[in-house]
């Protein structure tokens, strides 16, 4: 199976270009100045907090632009819109140059063509969720596949806005035929041998009252960086199946049939070693997040000192919602039960805290792990699978205590 981070056709930036002129061409100044630059998978131009916590955005790659959220940045409630991760497969559309409408056709009984005006005329829903790239914490699986190398990162929680997809399919009319809906995003491959991005839920998931399209993140219009001016968001799904940048909404009896649905995004239903290939039946879509921790303090690499230490971070799932976290440290594997915050809601993640002292100096590694509502948890190390999708093993951070 051909990984769907690997676009055929797909391009990248040769080593000679001005990196800061190219993001500034490339996002019309969207993205603040100073704020991405530097080799890919390197910590980009930024600034540091007061505490020394490094929130400057990782580069993955710069065409398309893939940036990596420090866990710094994702020490709160909800991302900073400018500090959520970006995941691209082609260049943002021409977002702004023409009226921007978004058509609902299909097997539905009365196609339309909604503009902005439209749908912000509209009930408008807000839905706090957690986005996070199905390739999160490739880097970490051992062997090592290929694919962008995100780390730790790949994922935010924002508040995000819109309109309930069922409100759209509900006004259209579904036929009794639909079991799909597909979505066509706006932007266009740079490269006319790579494929569209084009991507489907089942009907049932569309409808739940959760799905939406949405036109603002966090209080504010849509980004074009982000899927402005329109995207699909599917709370608890991976971010492969939240469209950015939507003119098309159709209604249909069978999945896409894309490379980014067929074959990219899918995982067998059972593991397989490396150097096996799972059988095409036994490959479903990328849909549920599974359970996940992240500590976002102490900061990987941290000099601390004897005394007590707050560590803090944040855990989701896909289906239910986190009940517990616990933290421990390789050297003594005594799981030490987080303080939970936030209400428990599906979809969204919820922050922990706990107090650590170190038993001496040296060097410790941080460990946690999640269990949620439905009695998964977190395990050491995940199976294997060839596109590196849904690493959720225990999160690491090594740290110095002097």
């Amino acid at each position: 199976m051909m990984d769907a981070e690997s676009t055929p056709g797909g391009d990248r930036e040769g080593p000679g270009t001005d990196r800061r002129e190219f993001l500034g061409a490339v996002w019309g100044g969207m993205v603040a100045a100073g704020a991405i630059g530097g080799p890919a998978g390197a910590p980009a131009r930024g600034e540091e907090t007061p505490g020394g916590e490094d929130r400057r955005m990782i580069v993955r790659s710069e065409r398309p632009l893939n940036l990596e959220s420090p866990p710094a940045a994702l020490d709160s409630f909800l991302t900073p819109t400018d500090e959520i991760f970006v995941r691209s497969h082609h260049g943002a559309p021409a977002v702004g140059l023409r009226p921007w409408t978004v058509e609902v056709k299909g097997l539905v009984e009365r196609p339309l063509t909604l503009s902005l005006d439209d749908l912000a005329g509209m009930e408008r829903v807000e839905v706090p969720a957690v986005i996070q790239c199905a390739g999160n914490g490739r880097a970490m699986f051992r062997p090592r596949m290929p694919g962008l190398p995100w780390g730790r990162g790949a994922v935010s929680h924002a508040a995000w806005a819109g309109v309930r997809l069922s409100a759209l399919l509900e006004k259209a009319g579904v036929k009794p035929e639909a079991a799909h809906v597909q979505f066509v995003g706006g932007d266009v491959p740079p490269n006319p041998k790579a494929p569209e991005f084009l991507r489907s839920i089942p009907l049932d998931r569309a409808r739940a009252e959760d799905v939406i399209l949405a036109l603002s993140v966090n209080g504010e219009p849509l980004p074009a960086l982000h899927g402005g001016p329109a995207r699909i968001v599917v709370p608890g799904w991976g971010a492969n199946a939240w469209t950015k940048w939507v003119r098309g909404i159709v209604v249909a009896a069978d999945e896409a049939t894309s490379f980014y649905m067929k074959p990219g995004y899918r995982m067998s239903v059972k593991p397989y070693p490396p150097g096996e290939d799972p059988p095409a039946e036994e490959m479903l879509p990328v849909t549920w997040m599974n359970v996940k921790s992240l500590i976002t303090s102490p900061a990987e690499g941290a000099a601390l000192g004897r005394g007590a230490v707050e560590v803090r971070g944040v855990a989701w799932t896909g289906e239910g919602h986190v009940v517990k976290v616990e933290v421990a440290s390789a050297e003594d594997p005594t799981w030490r039960e987080a303080e939970l915050l936030d209400e428990p809601r599906q979809g969204s993640w919820r922050r922990f805290k706990v107090a650590w002292t170190p038993p001496a100096a040296g060097e410790f590694t941080l460990i946690a792990r999640a269990t949620d509502s439905r009695g998964e948890v977190q395990p050491e190390t995940p199976p294997w699978n060839k596109s590196g999708y849904l690493w959720n093993g225990y999160d690491r951070v090594p740290c110095v205590v002097s």
